[in-house]
């Protein structure tokens, strides 16, 4: 009888054990199961939006592979507008946590195809820049860009000179970093489409060639304005732009002709990806459309060697670094309003 209870204990025991013994199993596979599925759905490459990394200096020792030429995160037509009353803190908790200071970011998963800066000549303008960097920022981001945005903001109440605040941009960002791609955008215009990427080509690249307020149709064909891209090499082949246009008009076009006369042909998206929504405003004070421009833009060939980056006078009056931008205030001595 004995014999028989400890038997039946010995194979209680076993049993006992290998249930356990299966559960366990069961329960870690299927933890394992959870944890691989988890890493798969927040897999940073397949989000919309970039992961946020402390590391974006570059000196993990880790070699990157380049990113691809057609980022994989990009949405395509973009729902844009103004009517929301955006402050630089809504814009900061909107983007600001996956930028270093100076609006300046990179790409952690992968090496950026190229090094932008992306320059905005400003005076008076804040409401705009609000959206602006509000809609540009997430854009830039998933365009995979190794960039920093540097607004140029013109002291003073003198007339307004666009095409200098630009040469100042270049040059004041290439002491910051070796950039090899320039974008130059007005404040008040926001790309409708991410897949009009802002990098730079062989080519000049005019990136805003269907705006809302001409219809979405270009104006003429050698238009220049409003948002282009140039590498550094073929900024420094036309000489920058002229600083000579004070007031509104004439500097695309006098920009586009020093690209012309160097054998360059510009280059554009197609007219879908093309599109941008503009801001609608009234033209600023001190910022008048100025007769003396038309006649300059028949001068270009004489003074391109002359008159440009080569010639350019001005002096910084701050630098003020933002998480959202580098604000850059200058002083390009012009006269009065």
């Amino acid at each position: 009888m004995l014999k028989t209870f400890f038997n039946l204990l010995v194979c209680l025991c076993a049993f006992s054990l290998g249930w356990f013994g299966a559960f366990l199993f069961f329960t870690e596979d299927r933890k394992l199961s959870f944890i691989s599925a988890l890493k798969r759905e927040t897999k940073p490459e397949e989000c919309a939006e970039p992961t946020v990394r402390p590391n974006l200096t570059g000196t993990s020792g880790i070699s990157l592979v380049s990113c691809p030429d057609v980022p994989p995160n990009l949405r395509g037509v973009l729902h844009v507008e103004f009517r929301t009353n955006r402050t630089l803190q809504d814009v900061r908790n909107h983007v600001g946590p996956l930028l270093q200071q100076g609006g300046r970011y990179r790409p952690t998963s992968c090496r950026a195809k190229q090094k932008v800066a992306v320059i905005v000549p400003f005076r008076n303008r804040f409401e705009h820049l609000n959206h602006w960097l509000y809609y540009l920022h997430p854009v830039l981001m998933r365009q995979q860009l190794d960039y920093s945005v540097y607004v140029i903001n013109q002291d003073g109440d003198g007339v307004f000179n666009k095409a200098k605040l630009m040469n100042i941009g270049f040059k004041e960002a290439l002491k910051e970093y070796d950039y090899d791609c320039f974008v130059f955008s007005d404040v008040d215009l926001v790309p409708l489409d991410d897949r009009n990427l802002y990098r730079c080509s062989d080519h000049p690249r005019h990136l805003s060639i269907a705006v809302d307020k001409f219809d979405f149709i270009l104006p003429y064909a050698t238009l220049f304005g409003g948002v282009s891209a140039l590498s550094k090499q073929q900024f420094l082949k036309v000489n920058g732009f002229s600083n000579a246009f004070w007031g509104w008009g004439g500097e695309d076009d006098d920009m586009s002709q020093r690209l012309s006369y160097r054998g360059m042909v510009i280059s554009r998206p197609d007219s879908v990806t093309g599109r941008y929504k503009m801001i609608k405003h009234r033209r600023d004070s001190h910022n008048d459309p100025n007769p003396k421009n038309v006649q300059k833009l028949t001068e270009t060939h004489l003074n391109m060697d002359t008159d440009g980056i080569n010639s350019l006078n001005y002096s910084v009056r701050e630098i003020r670094k933002d998480l959202l931008y580098t604000f850059v205030t200058v002083d390009v001595e012009a006269p009065a309003g």
